[in-house]
């Protein structure tokens, strides 16, 4: 690439205001990615030595999971310095070779900030715990016993247990959502706030372009420490949390969710504008997951996107699904912009997980590349990997660990990138062990192969990412027309200039439709889309798409 070439990419990437609109991101688990080093723990410098396979793949921006200072109690998600890289990852030199390799590829960088809670090694923590004198004693959320000693509430970890933890230093107990030692921050402490938001300006001034809020709707809690009420069984979902986890026994009210939340998100919108960056929220919640994220991204002064579970779900979407599922976006989130994914660092690979056949992983990618909103890829999605099975001896996630065997956590879908199927740990490390093994299967699916073999599915990823670059009503049009009649799921995706008609045979067995009225010009042709007949009607294989366009 000349440098007039770089000059005109970086050039592209400041002036586009809305590039976030319709993007797709590419999420890059770091400690599975690429080791440049040889101690069998990917880093930065590896991911910089493989960002130009990712622009191969035509996406628009890269999330990587939290590289900041942590003990690893949660890999990351437990940060002890928010402004320094953890020396496993490397330094912020590297990471500055990430930001200006991915910007010189016309890659955007969004970083992964855990705002919610810290970890306990974290200066803030340790200073708070140590009195109720301390500056930051307020800085966490600390409560008194009940008379008998108990916890202050019934609220529940999502790793197991109750969410509170006692502190003998303060004689009190503090909250933690997630494993004792990732205690809450207390965001009604206008001092915490004005320090997450400094977090947010540093790694903003060092050149990222935004960031995955995880958890960004645990944010608050209830100042009065409520009892969150008991949820039905008929009402329980293990989107979240796995069947077994007690913690899907509650309708979490008081202890997320909170309204004081949308004034922080409006806050921290406030710092990111001057820098063109983009936010995109985890939405935390199995009931009420598709209307939060309609709450935290409606109009232009909160988060720009955020994802729901809905399609991280357990069972595969059906054609009526999906409808029902985009119907109610429609009705809760008119104003705000969905991130769509169907795998990620937390869930159980969707190839695995929705037991897809080669037709209806092409045919899911393809899907995800007409939705309206953003999309979210997961490294190795584009090579069909399927979830790792792993040893209990092997097993890294506490979360697995705590609930094995009816739950085995989080490593099967963490296990290191394949990039060469001839290597002991296929091309990921030259190390003599890794973190965490790479399954003997997952080398026929490397890289190397896949770019070999015309038909593998890394292909069709490039196909359907460009088809949805090449079309505007794809990237940030409406969504109209939506149905599903039968297994065939059809809607429209316009805007003023274009129409691109969408139906998908979402099963195994052929069906048929026929194209609304107009002149429709088939389209998509790479992607398997069926050709309509000079009457309209169009035969659908198992799991064939059907795409046509027409000017608006």
């Amino acid at each position: 690439m000349t440098a007039s070439q770089a000059m005109d990419i970086q050039h592209g990437l400041s002036i586009d205001s809305d590039w976030w609109r319709g993007a797709v991101i590419y999420q890059i688990y770091p400690r599975s990615y690429q080791d440049s080093n040889g101690d069998g723990i990917g880093d930065l410098l590896g991911i910089v030595q493989r960002l130009p396979y990712i622009a191969s793949l035509g996406v628009d921006a890269i999330w990587i999971s939290p590289v900041f200072s942590s003990p690893m109690k949660d890999f990351g998600y437990d940060v002890s310095d928010y402004c320094d890289i953890d020396p496993m990852f490397g330094s912020l030199a590297d990471f500055d070779a990430v930001i200006d390799t991915a910007h010189a590829l016309g890659l955007r960088v969004m970083i992964d900030l855990v705002l919610s809670h810290t970890s306990d090694q974290h200066p803030w923590f340790q200073a708070s715990r140590q009195s109720r004198e301390s500056d930051k004693s307020n800085w966490y959320v600390w409560a008194d016993p009940k008379p008998d000693g108990t916890p202050p509430n019934n609220w529940l970890s999502i790793f197991g247990g109750s969410a509170w933890h006692w502190e003998t230093r303060r004689c009190q107990y503090y909250l933690h959502n997630f494993l004792t030692s990732q205690p809450d921050l207390n965001f009604h402490e206008p001092a915490v706030q004005s320090a997450l938001l400094d977090v947010a300006q540093f790694w903003l001034d060092r050149g990222v372009d935004g960031f995955r809020l995880d958890t960004i709707n645990f944010y608050f809690h209830d100042a009065s420490l409520r009892d969150n009420p008991p949820l039905a069984p008929e009402k329980r979902n293990s989107t979240i949390a796995p069947a077994v986890n007690p913690y899907n026994h509650q309708e979490h009210l008081y202890s997320k969710n909170r309204p004081e939340n949308l004034d922080f998100l409006r806050k921290l919108r406030a710092v990111m504008k001057p820098y063109n960056a983009a936010a995109v929220g985890e939405v935390g919640d199995a009931q009420r997951g598709l209307e939060i994220m309609g709450q935290y991204t409606a109009g232009d002064d909160l988060m720009q996107m955020c994802y729901a579970f809905e399609l991280l779900s357990g069972d595969q979407p059906s054609a009526s699904d999906v409808a029902r599922i985009m119907k109610r976006v429609g009705e809760v989130a008119s104003e705000g912009w969905a991130c769509w994914a169907y795998s990620n660092h937390d869930v159980t690979r969707h190839t695995t997980r929705w037991k897809l056949t080669p037709a209806a992983e092409r045919a899911f990618a393809t899907l995800m590349m007409c939705l309206r909103g953003s999309a979210c890829l997961y490294q190795g999605e584009e090579l069909g990997l399927q979830e790792a099975s792993l040893d209990f001896a092997d097993l890294q996630d506490p979360y697995g660990i705590e609930f094995w065997p009816e739950y085995k956590g989080r490593d099967g879908c963490r296990t290191p990138m394949v990039w060469e199927d001839s290597n002991l740990h296929g091309g990921f490390s030259t190390a003599p062990r890794t973190w965490l093994p790479v399954p003997s299967d997952h080398l026929r699916h490397s890289v190397a192969s896949a770019e070999a073999d015309p038909s593998a599915l890394i292909h069709h990823y490039r196909k359907a990412i460009a088809f949805r670059h090449s079309h505007a009503a794809l990237r940030k049009g409406k969504m109209v027309d939506l149905s599903a009649e039968g297994d065939v799921l059809r809607f429209l995706r316009r805007t003023d200039d274009e129409t691109i008609f969408c139906a998908f045979n979402m099963s195994d067995v052929p069906a048929e439709l026929t194209l609304p009225k107009g002149d429709w010009h088939p389209v998509g042709a790479e992607l398997n889309s069926a050709h309509p007949g000079a009457d309209g009607k169009v035969h659908l294989g198992p799991w064939q798409p059907c795409l046509a366009f027409r000017a608006s």
